[in-house]
């Protein structure tokens, strides 16, 4: 059974590990790193049998990992989301527990 994202606008997508592993990279992260910060979320998601995540609650447990790994590379995510996206994750996550 494929997993979905819900998107931010309410669009969904099958999820993708691929998707993390180049987000991660874009962050700064190792390509050990990301490939495996998105392999325990996909283990997570399969464990928990989930078929349906939202975008936001897939971020806050990507970025939990990628904290964990490494300060700076986290910091390069939020940076990127908020200079490339217009987002202001950091904020969202801070709201959304």
């Amino acid at each position: 059974m494929p997993i979905t994202i819900v998107k931010r606008d309410g669009s969904k997508e099958e999820f993708i590990p691929e998707k993390i592993v180049v987000s991660c990279l874009k962050a700064g992260a190792t390509p050990e790193v990301a490939r495996k910060i998105a392999k325990i979320i996909e283990g997570r998601l399969l464990e928990q049998n989930v078929n349906e995540i939202s975008a936001r609650d897939l971020t806050r447990a990507i970025l939990e990992l990628l904290k964990k790994e490494n300060e700076e590379w986290y910091r390069n995510w939020i940076v990127f989301d908020r200079a490339i996206k217009r987002r202001k994750t950091e904020e969202e996550l801070a709201q959304k527990q």
